[in-house]
């Protein structure tokens, strides 16, 4: 859910220090921009706005069966804060797409799409500030949809990968198009309402948000920084892997230095957005309807997650209700990236690869 607020963040402190930030990696396939435009959106709030723009990349090229229905296609969903462009970075697309890789862009049609609310896609800090619609997950994945059948004629997907939000955008599409997709692979999320410690962590940057004088009802001509800090400062906790931050900054000073670094990479949104985006949680709970999930799933968490703490045991009770659901949790070790585990495809690349092949 986090993935992009945090993507430069747990970057700068894990990633920049790491043996792994020297790798050379082979050049990912080039990705193709567009926008496509809707139109007479009616939000589940009631809400509505007459145009919304939905903008996306893809990699590869789309191939047609003999009735000319696209059958390659495969969608993967960012998380809270992101866009399409964090599949870009090369320990996601140079781990995937390349020849002979689970997401072969020569045999696949790539689309990562930015939600709505986030990246270029339409969102509140275009103009409408806290007049914009308030989306919620049902709403960002009936937008998808529409992307993909209205906008580029896919009517079936391989493969919907989603990471954190993106995880949990899985599962609304599971039950919400059964079958659509031939398999899901979400990653980073459990599957009731989203409450406890991870809804309180959210409420917490939010109130930080609308608690500081200069946020001023979402009128603001500056960005709140007061509320912007401790909402930067608490994403960057709840993204974060203790094993490794310990092992790599054992020094105050070091700490001290790393998360000065890291906020002043994590800081740069926009508050309005941000308070749409982390709320549009709200009224996910895919709880009671799980058993309409038919295709096979790759559900994987990682054991260093705050946001999904494996200690409450959620996914290995819930995946027994999918018939043909695997659930993986990835040891936790000064290795793994805590809740962005989710993007380092090395860690679940041949459980992809294995899906795939049902």
């Amino acid at each position: 859910m986090i993935q992009r607020l945090l993507k430069t963040a747990i970057a700068a402190l894990l990633f920049a220090a790491s043996p792994l930030g020297s790798l050379a990696h082979a050049a990912a396939p080039a990705a193709v921009e567009a926008d496509f435009v809707t139109h007479d959106v009616t939000f589940g709030s009631r809400e509505h706005l007459d145009t919304v723009r939905i903008h996306y990349r893809t990699i590869g090229t789309p191939h047609r069966d003999a009735h000319g229905d696209i059958d390659n296609a495969v969608m993967i969903l960012h998380g809270t804060g992101g866009s399409g462009a964090n599949f870009l970075q090369p320990y996601f697309a140079d781990e995937l797409y390349g020849p002979g890789q689970p997401l072969d862009a020569s045999r696949y049609f790539i689309i990562l799409p930015d939600n709505v609310g986030h990246g270029g896609s339409t969102k509140p800090s275009d103009g409408l500030r806290m007049a914009f619609p308030h989306y919620d997950y049902g709403d960002m994945v009936a937008l998808q949809h529409r992307l993909l059948v209205d906008g580029l004629g896919v009517k079936r997907l391989k493969l919907i990968l989603g990471t954190s939000m993106g995880c949990m955008h899985a599962f609304v599409w599971g039950e919400t198009y059964p079958g659509f997709a031939e398999h899901l692979a979400p990653f980073a999320c459990n599957a009731v309402a989203l409450a406890g410690r991870n809804r309180m962590w959210r409420k917490m940057a939010m109130d930080a948000i609308r608690t500081d004088p200069a946020w001023n009802g979402g009128n603001y001509t500056s960005e709140p920084a007061a509320g912007i800090r401790t909402a930067a400062d608490l994403l960057i906790i709840a993204g974060s892997n203790p094993i490794a931050l310990q092992t790599q900054f054992p020094t105050v000073a070091g700490a001290d230095a790393a998360l000065d670094q890291a906020f002043a990479r994590a800081s740069k949104f926009d508050a309005n957005d941000a308070l749409y985006y982390l709320d549009a949680s709200r009224t996910y709970d895919p709880s009671a309807a799980l058993e309409k999930i038919t295709v096979p799933v790759l559900w994987i968490n990682s054991g260093d997650d705050f946001i999904n703490p494996p200690e409450l045991g959620l996914a290995e009770k819930m995946a027994k209700r999918m018939p043909r659901a695997r659930f993986v949790l990835i040891p936790a070790s000064a290795d793994t990236h805590g809740h962005g585990t989710h993007s380092w495809a090395k860690f679940w690349k041949a459980d992809l690869a294995r899906l795939l092949a049902e």
